[in-house]
């Protein structure tokens, strides 16, 4: 409880009897507070949440899939001892690609100039080797997102309109399973733990998109558990104007753009 002193108690005391004074004082030091309650005054009364509409019956169908787990099975890339670290990025995604050709190189793709652009990843698949100058796909990081003691892969690539895509894959009796896909105008991607967090670019100057991925046993996939729209500045974005805010439905294929900033376990690529 803070104690206000009242105005015009106070008065400065001479020097010679504050001297004299403290001498009693100190002996009294041991009459402390005997420790009674007191009372810290009148609180405000709680106010409970006042639900709207409550006749509303509730939906039964999703509006959007957002948020919808997003895994595949990537057929015929592996590595020995389910070893993340020795996957190729690059041949993970020409996988997709050759397993899904619509979806990449169809009349209503999205990017159809996807596998184009993987075609001047031209480097060694080993890890660690460059990919070859033009290849859209980032420097790979590692981390456990799933929780069961092994590194899992995170995988950029950059896509046409200042876009970038981030993919998760882990291994799972034996096979190599993308667990999160997701596209946006990224500022900036980082590792908080467990979670994955991505800054994205919004419509609205001075704010920004800040979504949180973590892992869901129960769907076997990184869902967005959180998604904000945080204020950060003066109005502008990093790059000096306001950035539209994509769809926020998943999606593949790459360009360039800004690339992510992971904080721990990169490759050595």
């Amino acid at each position: 409880m803070i104690q206000h002193r009242r105005a015009g108690t106070f008065r400065r005391v001479p020097r010679a009897f504050a001297l004299f004074a403290a001498v009693p004082l100190v002996a009294l030091a041991g009459c402390g507070d005997p420790g009674d309650l007191r009372g810290a005054g009148g609180t405000p009364t709680a106010v409970g949440p006042s639900r709207l509409w409550p006749t509303l019956a509730p939906a039964t169908t999703p509006a959007l899939d957002y948020g919808e787990a997003d895994t595949e099975v990537v057929e015929g890339v592996g590595a020995a001892h389910d070893d993340i670290r020795r996957v190729d990025p690059v041949a993970a995604l020409r996988a997709q690609i050759a397993a899904h050709p619509d979806e990449y190189t169809g009349k209503d793709a999205d990017y159809p100039e996807t596998a184009e652009r993987l075609g001047a990843c031209t480097g060694s698949s080993s890890p660690g080797a460059s990919r070859g100058k033009g290849c859209p796909v980032l420097q790979s990081y590692y981390r456990d997102l799933t929780g069961d003691g092994r590194d899992d892969l995170v995988v950029g690539f950059t896509l046409p309109g200042d876009q970038l895509a981030v993919r998760v894959y882990t291994f799972e009796k034996h096979r190599l399973v993308q667990v999160m896909d997701t596209t946006d105008a990224v500022i900036g991607v980082e590792f908080a733990g467990s979670e994955l967090i991505i800054r994205a670019a919004s419509k609205l100057p001075g704010y920004e998109y800040r979504t949180v991925w973590a892992w869901d046993t129960h769907q076997h996939a990184m869902l967005a558990t959180r998604d904000e729209i945080l204020r950060v500045g003066d109005g502008a974005t990093p790059s000096g104007s306001p950035a539209p805010r994509p769809s926020t439905s998943p999606s593949a294929s790459p360009s360039t753009s800004p690339s992510a900033s992971p904080s721990a376990a990169p490759s050595t690529e």
